[in-house]
């Protein structure tokens, strides 16, 4: 998983990936953010945003389950981690007739609940293997809540940027 980031550490590379991501999203039209292509499976840019939004969605699930004392069925309900790309292309399908409009506003919606959860916890929540019975043996809850936002961002912007390049270099349809 790599070092593990305390809070301070967390909210920074947060904040830099997301400017980031959000740098590259400027660059691109409404139009441009529902063309299919971004992906290998035919994602468009809303796609990705809601993909970040559905696993923040889910990751914010884990640990409200954990605090009630229940042990949250990972990644989701009927999913183990071999099925991945079978859940990505669940919640691919559960969004995809979404508006722009409603996907970007939970963009802003979910990334804030999460710098809000990470704000309220201490570096001990964060960073100790174990504290959350949840959160297993070898991931702590840093790491989960680094994959669902800075690395994610990481991931979108990268996908997306090469989209975009790629896109610019095409000739215009006559």
């Amino acid at each position: 998983m790599g070092r593990r980031l305390r809070k301070r550490e967390l909210l920074e590379e947060i904040r830099r990936e997301r400017a980031a991501l959000d740098d590259t999203l400027a660059l691109l039209t409404p139009r441009q953010m529902t063309q299919p292509g971004v992906t290998r499976g035919g994602w468009s840019v809303k796609d990705v945003l809601a993909h970040l939004v559905a696993w923040q969605e889910l990751n914010l699930g884990w640990y409200e389950a954990g605090l009630r004392g229940e042990k949250p069925a990972m990644p989701a309900p009927g999913y183990t981690l071999r099925d991945l790309p079978r859940l990505n292309q669940m919640l691919y399908r559960r969004h995809r007739r979404r508006s722009l409009r409603a996907i970007r506003t939970d963009y802003i919606a979910y990334h804030g609940r999460m710098v809000a959860l990470i704000q309220r916890l201490s570096d001990s929540e964060l960073v100790t293997l174990g504290h959350f019975n949840w959160t297993g043996p070898s991931w702590t809850l840093s790491d989960y809540l680094r994959a669902s936002t800075a690395a994610h961002y990481l991931w979108a912007r990268r996908r997306i940027h090469r989209w975009w390049r790629a896109l610019r270099k095409k000739p215009p349809v006559r």
